[in-house]
């Protein structure tokens, strides 16, 4: 069982300092990967309900701290040599494919290829609002950008006709280090990101915990992947998760391979000693 750390650049974790503390014990103390969120912006005001909270709303307030998902994982890439570095999630469906998969490729040269692309397709109706993108849409300009990336990384020239995105032919390098491209985590815990990830995915992640909601997922998951002539074994599944070594064997036991917690702290000290925790009394004993 791997075990990752979420929200690594958002609130306090948008100072560099702070940030540079996390990653480099988070390595030293065996954490695997360091994931990265996104909000390009928040509209005041916003109604839609946040899904991973009760109250519906982002923690930390409209007016929290988001620097860009993919930045910060270049300035942990130079720091670090072994943790992998991972988006959960990049927003895939307000962004441009060409532009994602050039950064991303990028991304995985410069860590000598260490990326993780994890990828959701958003709730926020009043962020596409603001980007003037129609989020009724969303689901399919998502499929389309997954396979459009593939596209752009695997081959040369590269070309990619859709609805939503229509491209080539046309050269972008670099190519990403790793062969077939950067693995793509599907985010999400609804039945079209299950689906999503059976028909598109290297990897699920959806961002819960709950054992039944996860079964359930999962065998979606693994209709989809059949139906689209894929082998379901080969999606590397991961979940939220907590400090917990049983709790943790009983996400392995279910075939899921990664964890993902939230930081111990948001102070140096408090990360050193809470990392350090992890390392020895979870990570240790898995």
């Amino acid at each position: 069982m791997k075990i990752g750390l979420l929200f690594v650049n958002s609130g306090p974790f948008s100072n560099p300092d702070l940030l540079a503390h996390l990653a480099v014990t988070a390595e030293k103390c065996g954490v695997e990967s360091l994931w990265t969120v996104e909000h390009v912006v928040i509209p005041q005001g916003y109604q839609s309900p946040y899904p991973y909270s009760k109250s519906g709303k982002i923690p930390g307030g409209e007016d929290v701290s988001i620097p860009d998902p993919l930045i910060p994982l270049g300035f942990i890439a130079a720091i670090t040599s072994k943790v992998k570095l991972a988006t959960g999630i990049l927003i895939l469906p307000q962004r441009h494919p060409l532009y994602t998969a050039k950064e991303v490729a990028t991304l995985d040269v410069l860590s000598h290829g260490r990326m993780i692309l994890g990828i959701g397709s958003g709730w926020l109706k009043e962020e596409f609002d603001a980007l003037g993108l129609d989020f009724h849409h969303r689901g399919a300009r998502t499929d389309e950008a997954i396979q459009a990336m593939r596209a752009v990384w695997n081959n040369s020239p590269s070309s990619f006709h859709g609805k939503h995105f229509n491209f080539g032919p046309l050269m972008s390098f670099p190519k990403p280090v790793q062969k077939g491209g950067v693995p793509i985590h599907v985010g999400g815990h609804s039945p079209a990101a299950a689906r999503r990830a059976g028909k598109y995915g290297d990897g699920f992640f959806p961002a819960i915990g709950d054992h039944a909601k996860l079964k359930e997922l999962f065998g979606l998951m693994r209709d989809a992947a059949k139906q689209a002539g894929r082998n379901p074994d080969a999606i590397e599944l991961s979940c939220m998760g907590r400090a917990d070594v049983d709790a943790l064997k009983s996400y392995r036991d279910m075939g899921i391979s990664r964890a993902v917690i939230p930081p111990p702290a948001f102070d140096k000290d408090g990360l050193t000693r809470g990392l350090e925790k992890l390392a020895n009394e979870v990570i240790a004993k898995l």
